[in-house]
C-alpha cells in the first residue's frame, strides 16, 4: 500500500493549492484606463471605491455592463456607445479591476452590483443589465433581486461549478470552490425579457453550459442569438454580436413572448 501514498500526498497538494489559490485562477484584475468619451464616477460600495465608466444621456434608459473576469471594459464604450445611442452607459471595473479598490468575490461582487443598480436606476427608471462571461453570473443575480428592463447575458453558464467540473474532471471542485455564481438558481426569479448570446464555437463556457441556463428561465423568456464560428474572445469581432444586442435592448420588444 506504500506505493499509494505517494500519489495520494501529491493529489491531496494540487487539491490544497487550488483551494488556496481559487481566486486568482478566477479573476485578472485589469489595470486602470479610461476612454474619452467616458466620466469615470466614483460609487461607494461596501467600504470599496469602484471606478464606473459612464456616458451620461438625457432620458430614461440606461445600460449596466459587467465584463468577463480579464476584460477591459472600457474597451468597449466605443461600440455600445454607437450601439445604443439612446441609452445613458455605465460600465463596471469590478472590485480590484481598473483602479477600483479591494479584492474580487462573489459576494462583494453581487453586493457591488446592487449598490451600482440603485445609483443608476434612480437616475434612469428603464434601467437593463448586460453580462458578458463571468458578468453573466453577476447580471443574472442582479436580474433576480432589482427590477430590470431587459436583460442581455453574452458566453454564459448555468453554474460556475458546472464550468469547473469540465475543466478539472479529476478534482473535487464542489468541495474545493468558493465563488459558485450559481446562476440557474436565480433564474426564476428574473422578471425581464432575456437575450442570450452564444458563441458557436465557444471553447471556455460549453454550449451545453449555457443551454442549461436558458432551460432555467421560464418557458418563453429567453430569445437566443448564435453568432457563428465565433469563439468566446472574439465575439465583438462579428457585427452580428452588437446587432443581435441593439435590436433587443433598444428596439425589442417590452415583454413576452419574444
Amino acid at each position: 500500500m506504500s506505493f499509494l501514498v505517494v500519489p495520494v500526498i501529491v493529489y491531496l497538494g494540487v487539491c490544497a493549492y487550488i483551494y488556496a489559490m481559487q481566486r486568482s485562477m478566477i479573476y485578472f484584475p485589469t489595470a486602470e484606463s479610461s476612454s474619452a468619451g467616458a466620466q469615470v464616477v466614483p460609487l461607494e460600495s461596501g467600504g470599496e471605491t469602484l471606478n464606473i465608466l459612464a456616458i451620461a444621456r438625457p432620458g430614461p434608459r440606461a445600460l449596466i455592463y459587467f465584463g468577463g473576469n480579464a476584460e477591459d471594459v472600457a474597451a468597449n464604450i466605443d461600440a455600445l456607445s454607437l450601439a445604443l445611442p439612446d441609452h445613458s452607459l455605465y460600465l463596471v471595473n469590478y472590485r480590484g479591476y481598473g483602479g477600483s479598490t479591494g479584492r474580487p468575490s462573489e459576494a462583494g461582487l453581487f453586493a457591488d452590483a446592487l449598490a451600482i443598480h440603485d445609483h443608476v436606476r434612480a437616475r434612469h427608471p428603464q434601467t437593463s443589465v448586460m453580462g458578458r462571461s463571468l458578468g453573466s453570473g453577476i447580471a443574472v443575480y442582479l436580474a433576480s433581486r432589482r427590477p430590470t428592463e431587459r436583460l442581455v447575458l453574452v458566453t454564459p453558464f448555468d453554474s460556475l461549478t458546472n464550468v469547473a467540473r469540465q475543466h478539472f474532471r479529476l478534482l473535487p471542485v464542489d468541495l474545493l470552490l468558493k465563488d459558485r455564481y450559481e446562476s440557474s438558481s436565480f433564474a426564476a426569479d428574473v422578471g425581464a425579457p432575456v437575450l442570450v448570446v452564444i458563441a458557436e464555437r465557444d471553447e471556455i463556457i460549453p454550449r451545453a453550459r449555457s443551454q442549461a441556463l436558458i432551460d432555467a428561465f421560464p418557458a418563453g423568456q429567453v430569445r437566443v442569438s448564435v453568432i457563428r464560428d465565433a469563439e468566446h474572445n472574439s465575439l465583438d469581432a462579428a457585427p452580428e454580436y452588437l446587432a443581435a444586442v441593439r435590436a433587443f435592448v433598444a428596439d425589442g420588444p417590452t415583454g413576452y413572448p419574444l
